[in-house]
């Protein structure tokens, strides 16, 4: 799919986006980014926020796990990621791969970049996106590879800033995050009235 074609795609989606998910969908995820900006990381009631945010699963061994650590041990690894992903000395890309790397060392972040990428969005919010299932389909949909291969992370905002690169004047004002949520947006089965139910 040409460029263009691309990015009629996304400023639709985004559009479409904008127009039929609650203004209110995202209050948690910018009220977790303006602590991360005050403090500095991320503790263990933010990334649970972000549970909730993202809708995945705590009936996990790995959420188990993870309130089992000391919340200053989790603090201090989200310390060094939040540090890594807002590094403007290295590209986007290899600050998202950094960071990734970094919050690994967390449990239940080893493996799947869903969660692991709204904490590095949140802690970098304009710089970072999302990452997910359906952003996943939604390239898959536009003839963008993006393969499961270790890195997929960085490789993910690689391809956002080559999209970004490629938008010209359309891209104007676009920030990563905006990308990602038209992807998700694209991505997958929408209810019929967002603004009343989960999406």
């Amino acid at each position: 799919m040409s460029a263009s074609r691309v990015w009629d795609v996304l400023a639709a989606a985004q559009a479409s986006y904008l127009s039929e998910v609650s203004p209110h969908y995202d209050e948690v995820f910018w009220e977790v980014a303006g602590r991360v900006e005050a403090e500095g990381c991320l503790g263990k009631a933010d990334i649970g926020a972000l549970v909730v945010w993202k809708r995945l699963s705590a009936r996990t061994p790995w959420a188990s796990k993870l309130m089992s650590w000391p919340d200053t041990d989790v603090r201090t690894v989200t310390t060094r990621a939040v540090q890594t992903v807002r590094d403007m000395d290295v590209s986007r890309a290899e600050a998202a791969r950094a960071g990734r790397g970094v919050i690994g060392e967390l449990p239940g972040f080893r493996t799947g970049d869903a969660l692991a990428s709204a904490v590095l969005a949140a802690a970098a919010p304009v710089r970072m996106a999302v990452y997910d299932r359906r952003v996943q389909q939604a390239l898959n949909s536009l003839d963008l590879t993006l393969t499961p291969a270790p890195g997929r992370y960085g490789r993910y905002m690689d391809l956002l800033d080559r999209l970004l690169s490629q938008g010209g004047e359309r891209a104007t004002g676009w920030t990563a995050r905006d990308l990602d949520t038209a992807l998700y947006w694209i991505g997958g089965p929408r209810p019929c009235s967002t603004r009343s139910q989960e999406y």
